[in-house]
């Protein structure tokens, strides 16, 4: 009997420790899970040390003393420092999910092939002013849009429905670009095809160049209507051959580009141009499921005196009724009421749809994502989710890709992509800038110029890199005021070369991970030359008043002769009457001594400092 007793304690010996390393673990798990905290980016430090149980002055002398950073109780922390100030206090720092995770966005996420229906394709009519684009449109629709428009000119984002073959056709007309980069920047892709339309007695402008860099941006088919062939002095080949410089080679001339000359005022081939676009939407194969909760995309909104806010919504899956709830963006409501595009009540809406809704008690951004929800309750949450997330977004930096964050990533091997936007002095400069930029792609990283042109930096390039991602390269030019303006506020990252060999060795640096560090310039001041003196021992003084700003000794200058660069060298002296100062401020005269012995009246002196970016590292 000795054996088996003997047996039966070890076994309760082996059970007995096995519990108590399962209890072991167990406890170890719980602690672990005491130790884990979930928290939103872009938290202040009082909120953190409400979290963490810590008091904040511990926090802000951790962050000073083994960070580098001097915060106060109400500064925001992005999620890197949460996670090193939670790590030293003994917790791990995990990002909250967001509530709307669940939502699936994207239009087929969730649906079988089976449930899948074809969808009327969604075109934007776009192209440069007074080419005949809402015209075309009013002719196809069969309706006066031009009537209604101030002095002709398109002032908001329509969106109407043809049929043609029994099949329907959603056209989006908009007032220019500013809209669809807009929608573009929020991550909206609302449109399937873009019609580029060009006026066949006028040719390719500004604007036609503009709407082929946005749709290319995109990622949607061309399609071209080469509008007014019958005009007397109309060259629809003259047309084919300036959008085949631009890549775009027609399908007569052995390309992939579908052409379609037609003539709005004499009706003209628009049948084909319908034709042509249903032959492409085929080919791209669109497909909604109509049996599903909608999902959309604000694609205007107005406010209306007796409606309240009124967004247009493209609907992009299923099927919209009246009495859906719905999010939309930071707005949670329910649809009292919907009208189409010709004014009609209607009870429903399918894929591809427009239709104004009613029911709304704030006013959505154009981009806004629409969605019907079953579920109040989260939807509320979300909407309370958002509106949290949308103010501490707004309060944190807007990051933008930089040319040091590419190289960062691109050590990190994160990137495959270089989206850049060249303007250059001349054209010729910007076609060897284009091809030069282009052929710099391997096969670890391909660059990719999506415009190229002349003169100064513009809002209007600004506005594409932004939403973009971009990296604007100007090369002898600069950037306007409003432009240099809006960069500063959107984070995008312009930068100034004279020299190809300088521009293209930063490009390569950058690609390989070995970016060096740059060189930021800040404006001070700017003075204008009133006269010029010889003083002996001393050269020629230039007798100024500083125009705006202040001009200090120790700043750089750039003497600027009819609006042309013609000097960058460094103030020698700085005096008041016969004193040596330090600073002249605004309004004050002067007299400024530099390394540059040809300063004619006239001329505007600006003092600038250059302060040295560091690149980031790993």
């Amino acid at each position: 009997m000795r054996g088996p007793i003997r047996r039966g304690g070890a076994r309760r010996a082996e059970d007995g420790s096995y519990r108590e390393e399962m209890a072991a673990q167990h406890q170890a798990e719980v602690e672990r899970e005491k130790k884990t905290v979930r928290v939103n980016e872009f938290i202040t430090v009082s909120e953190l040390a409400q979290i963490l149980k810590t008091p904040a002055v511990q926090i802000v002398g951790f962050a000073f003393k083994n960070l580098g950073l001097m915060v106060t109780i109400n500064q925001r922390l992005d999620f890197d420092q949460i996670e090193l100030i939670a790590g030293e206090f003994g917790f791990q720092a995990v990002k909250e999910e967001e509530y709307a995770a669940d939502l699936k966005t994207a239009p087929t996420a969730d649906d079988t092939p089976e449930q899948l229906e074809p969808r009327p394709p969604v075109v934007t009519i776009m192209g440069h002013v007074d080419h005949g684009k809402t015209s075309l449109l009013d002719y196809i629709r069969k309706s006066n849009v031009v009537a209604g428009e101030s002095g002709g000119i398109t002032q908001h984002i329509g969106a109407y429905h043809v049929e043609k073959n029994g099949r329907k056709i959603v056209f989006i007309d908009t007032p220019g670009h500013e809209a669809f980069t807009r929608m573009r920047s929020r991550g909206a892709k609302v449109t399937d095809i873009v019609v580029l339309v060009v006026a066949a007695d006028d040719g390719v402008m500004p604007q036609t160049l503009e709407a082929i860099d946005h749709a290319r941006a995109a990622k949607v088919p061309i399609l071209v209507a080469i509008n007014k062939i019958d005009k007397p002095d109309a060259q629809p080949d003259r047309i084919k051959q300036q959008l085949s410089d631009r890549g775009l080679l027609a399908e007569d001339w052995g390309g992939d580009v579908v052409m379609v000359p037609v003539s709005a005022r004499k009706k003209e081939n628009l049948e084909l141009l319908l034709e042509m676009i249903l032959l492409v939407a085929d080919l791209l194969d669109l497909k909604a499921n109509p049996n599903r909760p909608a999902m959309g995309t604000v694609l205007e909104a107005k406010l209306d005196r007796g409606r309240g806010p009124v967004p247009t919504v493209l609907v992009r899956n299923g099927t919209l009724r009246v009495g859906d709830f719905f999010i939309c963006g930071q707005v949670f409501g329910k649809v009292r009421a919907m009208i189409d595009d010709r004014g009609q009540q209607v009870r429903a809406v399918e894929p591809s749809m427009p239709v104004e809704v009613l029911g709304l008690d704030a006013l959505p951004e154009s981009g806004d994502e629409f969605q019907v929800i079953t579920d109040t309750a989260k939807a509320k949450q979300i909407v309370l989710y958002r509106e949290s997330k949308a103010r501490d977004v707004a309060l944190a930096k807007n990051k933008r890709l930089t040319l040091e964050q590419f190289n960062k990533k691109m050590q990190a091997g994160e990137v495959k992509e270089l989206p850049l936007i060249l303007k250059a002095d001349v054209n010729g400069s910007a076609e060897v800038l284009s091809d030069t930029m282009q052929s710099l792609s391997t096969d670890k990283v391909r660059v990719n110029v999506l415009r190229s042109g002349v003169g100064a930096i513009t809002e209007s390039d600004v506005d594409l890199a932004s939403a973009s991602d971009a990296i604007i390269i100007g090369f002898n030019v600069k950037p306007e005021r409003n432009a240099a303006a809006l960069a500063d506020r959107e984070k995008v990252d312009i930068r100034l070369h004279s020299i190809i060999y300088n521009l293209t060795d930063e490009i390569k640096k950058a690609m390989a991970g070995l970016l060096s560090p740059v060189f930021r310039e800040i404006y001070k001041g700017k003075a204008e030359v009133k006269a010029t003196f010889r003083v002996s021992k001393v050269g020629n003084v230039a007798g100024c008043q500083v125009l705006d700003g202040n001009i200090t000794r120790d700043c750089s200058a750039r003497i600027m002769r009819d609006g042309v660069a013609v000097h960058t060298g460094r103030i020698i002296s700085l005096r008041r009457f016969k004193d040596d100062v330090s600073e002249v401020r605004s309004g004050m005269e002067c007299g400024i001594t530099v390394d540059y012995n040809d300063v004619k009246t006239g001329d505007v002196i600006e003092a600038f400092l250059s302060e040295r970016v560091l690149t980031e590292t790993i």
